[in-house]
């Protein structure tokens, strides 16, 4: 689907013309959004709107690593949202210039229909432009970014504080899921930090130098979740470490206590190994009380090593 905002010259804006009268260069600037185009409607960016073919092919081939190509009239920027429910990335392309804008996603985006929503709802157009367009939809794909992070943190919170008493193989198999969440945000967010540096400090992008502080705010933005992701990528090594730890302390733990008690049997499994061979000639095998004095013996064998294993703190 193709949708279309144009500003004439009373800057009075008009909804759904047709690409050819917009390329005419009549109106102030336009806004093309192609909203999860068809094959056909993607022709549109080659003719009339004769793009480049590389931006094309950008445009073609999802999840581009975010960045910015400048061409004669006009400059691409590949960016990536990431979607509220299924959280995975999206790309979201712009060809940006002062007289037009034209966004570009197969994916349904929150993002670009908010904006058109202000943008169309607007009783002044005098103070739209494309490169307000163009912050105003990269605000918002940075503000979704923090809903993410959050929830991340409270899933680590969560896994470190085990309200649930959930097993330890079932907790670590939520970290490493958690971990792997922290690094596809990553992948996401590093780029688009780089991106937005590049906007600061290009020469060419005339049209961001007058809302400069405004685009440095989103930058400061991604230097902050950058330094989120970081520090929950640490916790989460923390937390994996000591419940490795903890379990190996466990194991310790058990394997000493069995090892006591197996010491403990050793000298009762010795004196009963003798006392079972099928010898004749064995003089307490004909004692009245024999029998349970090698039980008394074993008893106290037993308890005298459990007591010095105790005192010895074998068994704390």
């Amino acid at each position: 689907m193709i949708r279309t905002i144009a500003i004439n010259q009373e800057h009075q804006l008009v909804k759904d013309l047709p690409i050819v009268e917009l390329v005419k260069g009549e109106y102030l600037w336009f806004w093309i959004d192609f909203h999860q185009p068809s094959e056909n409607e993607i022709e549109f960016l080659s003719n009339p709107l004769d793009f480049h073919p590389l931006a094309i092919e950008d445009c073609i081939f999802t999840l581009q690593r975010p960045k910015l190509d400048y061409y004669q009239d006009y400059t691409f920027f590949v960016t990536q949202a990431l979607n509220q429910f299924t959280k995975q990335r999206e790309e979201i392309n712009f060809f940006l210039s002062d007289k037009f804008i034209v966004t570009f996603h197969r994916n349904p985006s929150i993002e670009i229909d908010e904006v058109w929503k202000r943008c169309s709802l607007s009783t002044s157009m005098k103070e739209w432009n494309p490169y307000l367009v163009f912050y105003h939809a990269l605000d918002k794909m940075v503000d979704n970014y923090f809903p993410h992070v959050y929830q991340i943190e409270d899933t680590l919170n969560e896994i470190d504080q085990n309200p649930k008493q959930r097993s330890m193989e079932a907790l670590l198999e939520e970290l490493f899921d958690t971990r792997h969440g922290l690094l596809s945000l990553r992948h996401a967010i590093t780029p688009m930090r780089d991106l937005v540096y590049r906007i600061i400090n290009s020469q060419r992008l005339t049209g961001t130098k007058d809302r400069i502080e405004y685009f440095s705010d989103i930058h400061d933005h991604l230097l902050k979740l950058t330094e989120m992701i970081e520090a929950n990528r640490e916790l989460t090594m923390d937390i994996r470490d000591s419940y490795i730890s903890l379990n190996s302390h466990q194991t310790n733990h058990v394997m000493k206590v069995l090892t006591v008690i197996t010491t403990i049997f050793m000298p009762l499994t010795f004196i009963a190994g003798i006392y079972g061979m099928n010898f004749q000639n064995m003089p307490e095998l004909y004692m009245k009380y024999g029998y349970f004095m090698i039980l008394f013996i074993m008893l106290l064998v037993g308890l005298g090593m459990y007591i010095w294993f105790r005192k010895k703190g074998w068994f704390k």
